[in-house]
């Protein structure tokens, strides 16, 4: 699934071409997405001009003076800017047209949405309830150590948890993780603050280093100019399972955590 450096890698790619036109066309070709596309869509906001993009969660908003589109990935989205003149493939399920410029959603599984919101895109069922942004600089050891306390559940399954913290999904928890030698499976209450302080270090990197490498491409993502992600060249742990920890050497470990995949050290990473 796309996580927050692919989000981000779009919402950079996609700007520059789109900011500030004015939506000429909307062409849904198949609206039986995760929510379905609401069928006045093209009524709601053509004619009107571009005022934003930006990203919230793993979530894309397109800002018009009257409300937001605002476009998730799914499982294996994602959102191109593309010639219009350009026939779409069988999973090109919705054209955002501004005028020779058009994003293009494909999204093969159809778990991703574009949906409407009048006024404050920020205001959608689907918003309201996130948490923190992990690269905003109200996210800090002081923080996340009084949101941990006493916790039993594991702390990539709570670092996972988007109503405290989004965006840091399997592949970047896992990453983090390893990058500041916590296990994941760690009580996330008995991990101490300097340890704590460690990880909210770690997570910016993870992720800022994976922007900066246009996200990962393990199946479908490619960002907004069409180009594949790198970061999954430099992972440390994720989906090295049985291979040689980069660091020291020990086999990289594979357990389930929340019934999700991860990988980690044994030896690098302690409880």
């Amino acid at each position: 699934m796309p996580e927050l450096p692919e989000v981000e890698t779009t919402c950079r790619g996609i700007r520059p071409a789109i900011s500030d036109r004015v939506l000429t066309a909307v062409h849904v070709r198949n609206g039986r997405l995760r929510l379905p596309v609401p069928p006045d869509l093209g009524e709601q906001v053509e004619g009107e001009r571009l005022v934003g993009v930006r990203r919230r969660a793993k979530y894309l908003l397109l800002d018009f003076s009257s409300g937001s589109v605002i476009v998730h990935l799914g499982m294996s989205g994602s959102l191109r800017v593309v010639d219009p003149a350009q026939p779409p493939g069988t999973h090109d399920h919705v054209d955002l047209v501004f005028g020779n410029a058009a994003l293009r959603l494909r999204d093969p599984r159809r778990f991703g949405l574009v949906v409407w919101q009048p006024g404050e895109g920020l205001a959608h069922p689907l918003l309201t309830g996130l948490g923190i942004e992990p690269l905003e600089d109200e996210f800090t050891g002081a923080w996340l150590s009084r949101e941990l306390k006493g916790l039993r559940a594991p702390i990539k399954q709570t670092l996972m948890d988007s109503h405290r913290v989004v965006g840091v999904g399997n592949i970047y928890a896992s990453e983090s993780l390893f990058r500041a030698r916590i296990h994941p499976l760690a009580p996330a209450g008995e991990v101490g603050p300097r340890r704590i302080a460690r990880l909210v270090d770690a997570v910016r990197e993870t992720l800022q280093l994976a922007i900066a490498a246009g996200g990962s491409t393990l199946r479908d993502f490619v960002g907004g100019d069409g180009r594949k992600g790198y970061f999954q060249q430099d992972y440390f742990v994720y989906g090295r399972d049985a291979l040689a920890c980069r660091i020291c050497g020990t086999p990289v470990v594979k357990a389930v955590v929340g019934q999700r995949s991860t990988f980690f050290c044994p030896k690098c990473q302690r409880r």
